[in-house]
């Protein structure tokens, strides 16, 4: 890994994150939550939408492509060791290969993103 990372910190945003990527249908309700935890989270929602790009979908988007996707909720144990295994192994080429792919796929959650965003600035304090 290029910088250490918090892995305590990190896990709630992992594991809330990995909701984009279910193959269920989010509510309203999902989407509080998820806001919740990334304000309860030392992070911006900027550096979460990072550590998205970079750290969760690398892992995770295959399981949207999937025709039997998982649906019931990711391994946490799974979520975190795939995760810290994926930043680990991570070279140049990868990067690269991430970028191009996060192009690609990105349509995939851009309505997610977009609801999290209006439903995050609704309750986020000033």
């Amino acid at each position: 890994m290029e910088k250490t990372i918090n892995i305590e910190e990190r896990k709630p945003i992992w594991i809330v994150l990995s909701e984009f990527y279910l193959d269920t249908e989010l509510q309203e309700s999902d989407f509080r939550h998820i806001a919740l935890k990334i304000i309860e989270s030392p992070y911006t929602l900027e550096e979460v939408k990072k550590i998205n790009k970079y750290e969760v979908f690398p892992v995770l988007q295959p399981n949207l492509l999937s025709v039997a996707g998982e649906w019931a909720g990711f391994d946490e144990e799974w979520l975190v060791k795939s995760i810290t295994d994926s930043l680990e192994k991570r070279n140049t080429l990868k990067k690269l290969g991430i970028e191009g792919s996060y192009l690609t796929f990105k349509w995939m959650c851009k309505d997610y993103w977009h609801q999290l965003e209006k439903v995050y600035h609704q309750i986020k304090p000033l």
